[in-house]
């Protein structure tokens, strides 16, 4: 499979002129962009630029010679074995309930609580990502005070989050992404984990597979993937959302969070909790009516954590 090894970098700007121009490039049939982000470099400014990913560098060369771009920066994304890098030394992660290990760390499983097995493999997420520990982190915070029953997981991976849900929720769960191969090891993890039927893992793009559909509304749904795309899906994964369910959001830094957020507060969702672990940002979004502006009026979690020897800490 081949992978971005150069990026294009593009000067900042506001922030519609930004998102325009990521649009161009992913959109122009004379480009071949792999992926597009767009991030905030200057919150005082109100400054965003636009990134380029690229397969080589004469493909990023030609991205400005057809666009013209000025002052643009091509850069290569540095070579390296990233599931190798996963495995050295990774301790199990444990995020409230849930305690998240390796095969290597099998003989460590807690008794109480949840704990599931997975691996680094060709598929992304071992859970040990600052996106992914936050998720589970909101979803621990959830089952405090309510049981979905509904749940959908958008860009599962290697199936953490579905498979975490799975487990404490006792439902089944609807799992999908684009990567067949991310399918694939979702359901060998969900297997591995004595899951297998509760986790319904399909190879789908976006939200036009009918499984969505004809699993929805959901109460709960996770959406693990980039800042670009969820601001993309606003409004197809909102009309997913039941009333008073939530939704789960993050692959997003933390100078994209205002970004993402607005996307979702403008189609009448409430933020309900904020993580965030060193660059990284989880944030629920709560789908209601009549009790909007109570829940607006009230407090909302904001947590900063910081990755210790075995476990997430808050940063005091």
């Amino acid at each position: 499979m081949s992978q971005a090894r150069f990026t294009l970098t593009c000067p900042s700007r506001f922030l519609d002129e930004a998102q325009a121009l990521a649009d161009l490039i992913d959109e122009h049939i004379a480009i071949d962009a792999m992926a597009v982000t767009v991030n905030e470099t200057d919150e005082a400014q109100a400054l965003w630029n636009t990134v380029a990913y690229f397969e080589d560098e004469a493909s990023a060369q030609h991205a400005i010679r057809t666009l013209n771009i000025i002052g643009a920066e091509i850069a290569p994304v540095p070579d390296e074995d990233w599931v190798r890098r996963s495995l050295e030394g990774l301790a199990p992660v444990v995020a409230g309930r849930f305690y998240l290990h390796g095969s290597h760390d099998r003989d460590k499983r807690r008794s109480g609580g949840h704990s599931f097995e997975i691996d680094a493999g060709t598929a992304f997420g071992t859970g040990h990502h600052g996106t992914t520990a936050g998720c589970m982190l909101i979803l621990d915070s959830i089952l405090k005070h309510h049981q979905p029953k509904r749940i959908f997981d958008l860009g599962c991976g290697t199936g953490v989050l579905a498979i975490a849900a799975a487990k404490a929720c006792n439902v089944k769960v609807l799992a999908t992404d684009i990567d067949p191969e991310a399918v694939r090891v979702t359901k060998l993890n969900a297997t591995l984990n004595h899951l297998g039927p509760n986790i319904n893992a399909l190879t789908a793009a976006g939200l036009h597979h009918h499984a969505i559909r004809k699993a929805g509304p959901f109460d709960l749904i996770f959406a693990n993937i980039l800042a670009r795309p969820l601001v993309s899906l606003a409004q197809g994964l909102t009309s997913l959302l039941q009333p008073g369910g939530t939704i789960v959001l993050s692959g997003l830094t933390r100078d994209q969070l205002r970004w993402v957020s607005a996307a979702y507060k403008t189609r009448g969702l409430i933020p309900t909790h904020t993580i965030k672990i060193e660059n990284w940002v989880a944030l629920a979004l709560k789908k209601t009516g009549a009790n909007a502006k109570r829940l607006e009026r009230g407090p909302k979690r904001l947590h900063n954590y910081t990755k210790a020897a075995n476990d997430w800490q808050r940063d005091i």
